[in-house]
């Protein structure tokens, strides 16, 4: 699995690039801190109900969650249904609110 850090999206959003962001955290901890992107917690991935992100699977895919271990999951997943180009943030928001 494929992951990157926290410093490098945050350099990447702060340059202006349009990153594919997905949440797979639940709805509340969505609300209450996110840095953007779609929310689509891990339980819909493991039932399989990605249709909201299909059009993302031939592009490069950033998943989030907490601490790195969800938006681990949901990337092997995603990669086992065809998505090519799927990083895990490392750390999640955890690491996200330490830094910045």
């Amino acid at each position: 699995m494929k992951t990157v850090t926290v410093e490098e999206i945050k350099a990447r959003l702060v340059a202006g690039e349009t990153i594919n962001l997905v949440d797979v955290r639940e709805p509340h901890e969505h609300e209450e801190y996110n840095i953007g992107g779609v929310l689509l917690p891990l339980g819909e991935i493991q039932s399989n109900q990605i249709n909201n992100i299909e059009a993302l699977k031939e592009k490069e895919v950033i998943l989030y969650c907490r601490s790195g271990n969800r938006s681990g999951q949901a990337a092997l997943i995603l990669e086992s249904e065809g998505f090519k180009n799927v990083w895990n943030l490392s750390g999640g928001m955890i690491k996200w609110q330490e830094k910045f």
